[in-house]
């Protein structure tokens, strides 16, 4: 017996050393297949850090838009934006970083989910996140690959049209709002905005579908308001609860980004911008201290856009907006209700109430979102110089200033806005190195690699500059 056993001992070793060796490939970090729903939460998650982001490598808008200025490094100020590529970092990660996993998560589905009504629920829902991403891409870049993207196998991609690719994408939208199902499973928990409730997604890609209607009421009105009506009609958000969010918390990787870049990082690189406190302040807005700190002399100040501004001098981001688990907005009523105000003065039909009931709405219901009162709305909308019936200008000027406000801490949403209504009026930048920029150039590797459909790119928008109006910006 005991012979028996020690001349099995060398076969017993060398299966160990054999399953030994076959699990050094094995990388427990890297698992060799991934779900479709965590690629899902991933895109998610990459779309909303890239919105809220506040990493000038990555988003510059809130200094475009005049909402905060840099203290020591002023070079995204004065609108140097190709330094440290910031429209390469942007354009990766939204091919990357969002489309990429949204198409990986869409292809795993087909596996993953076996009940046909789920996996109906969980494409519609996907493909809404989808076309809000390149939603951001056209209106930041202008003509872009869609038709060709996301194709591993095409290495020099053309560009489309990007009106075209707009009335795609509120083609898509239809077919998503039509393939969700109340009462059918979905998303769950890997959905961290909605829980993948498909009533909350119909009202979402619904406002998505106002929204970019109205985005183009001056490019195409006629499909604007088709468009607009059809999205009021089917159900858009009607309260603050149906705000989208995504929950960040207060450990690391799923923090606020701009806690990880203002707070985590010890940086001290930006105070309000004098643009925004100035028009806050003449207003008397109760959102001041929601959005900033007070300065040394117990005033709300901002700094001068393009100079450097002394971070003891000025007002700072509030620290609400600095926490850890300070959501990231996305979509919400608040925005919904100025959509409404604006087609109403179009002439389109928006429902029963007018434009200045619309308008009120929107100022209350940012306010209250933001933590203020019901009887601070009440004051601030009672003033002459922010009712809508006796504040001066047109009501682009009217909503598009309140809009603005309401879009702080989205800088993004306030840029294609704003560019697009031409208000608020915002001063020029000091030492600015170029024009205003109503668009991102396209990215260095485009040039470098894919040159011939950049350079016919370029050509039909009318030049890969920053000063190029894009297709939604016709005035």
């Amino acid at each position: 017996m005991k012979k028996i056993l020690l001349a099995l001992v060398p076969a017993l070793f060398m299966m160990a050393c054999t399953k030994d060796l076959e699990t050094l490939n094995v990388d427990p970090k890297k698992p060799l297949s991934v779900t479709s729903a965590s690629l899902f939460t991933r895109a998610q998650h990459n779309f909303v850090d890239i919105i809220t982001s506040a990493n000038v490598n990555r988003n510059v808008f809130r200094l475009i838009e005049q909402q905060w200025q840099e203290t020591t490094y002023i070079d995204e100020s004065q609108y140097d934006f190709q330094t440290r590529e910031i429209p390469d970092n942007f354009w990766d990660i939204f091919y990357r970083d969002v489309l990429n996993n949204f198409e990986a998560s869409r292809k795993t589905m087909a596996v993953d989910i076996t009940d046909p009504a789920q996996l109906k629920n969980q494409i519609a829902i996907l493909d809404i996140m989808e076309v809000y991403s390149w939603h951001y891409m056209v209106t930041t870049f202008g003509n872009v690959p869609y038709t060709d993207a996301l194709n591993t196998g095409n290495a020099f991609p053309k560009y489309d049209d990007a009106l075209t690719v707009y009335r795609a994408l509120l083609t898509r939208l239809d077919l998503d709002i039509a393939a969700l199902t109340v009462g059918q499973p979905s998303l769950g928990a890997a959905d961290a905005i909605y829980a993948g409730d498909p009533a909350q997604w119909r009202k979402f890609a619904n406002s998505l579908k106002l929204k970019m209607a109205i985005t183009i009421a001056d490019a195409d009105n006629a499909l604007s308001r088709t468009a607009a009506e059809s999205a009021i009609a089917s159900g858009v958000f009607t309260a603050n609860t149906d705000n989208a969010k995504f929950p960040y918390v207060s450990a690391t990787p799923n923090t606020n980004p701009v806690w990880v870049d203002l707070v985590q990082s010890g940086r001290k690189d930006f105070v309000a911008a004098s643009t925004i406190t100035n028009i806050m302040n003449t207003l008397n807005d109760p959102r001041r201290p929601l959005f900033f700190t007070l300065d040394p002399t117990g005033n709300y100040s901002g700094g001068t856009p393009g100079r450097s501004s002394a971070y003891s001098n000025f007002s700072h981001p509030a620290v609400l907006i600095t926490t850890a688990p300070f959501p990231g907005n996305i979509l919400d009523y608040a925005e919904v209700q100025f959509l409404l105000a604006e087609a109403k003065e179009r002439g389109y039909n928006a429902g029963a109430l007018t434009a200045s009931a619309y308008y009120t709405a929107a100022v209350t219901a940012s306010i209250l979102d933001w933590g203020g009162t019901a009887a601070a709305a009440t004051t601030y909308l009672a003033q002459g110089n922010v009712n809508y019936l006796t504040a001066a200008g047109t009501y682009k000027e009217k909503i598009g200033t309140q809009k603005w406000l309401a879009f702080y801490n989205r800088g993004i949403d306030a840029w294609v806005d704003q560019r697009r209504l031409d208000f608020p009026v915002l001063p020029e930048a000091e030492d600015a190195l170029s024009g205003f920029p109503n668009r991102l150039n396209y990215p260095v590797k485009e040039q470098n690699v894919n040159n011939v459909n950049r350079s016919a790119a370029a050509a039909a928008i009318g030049g890969d500059v920053v000063e190029t109006k894009l297709f939604f910006d016709k005035n």
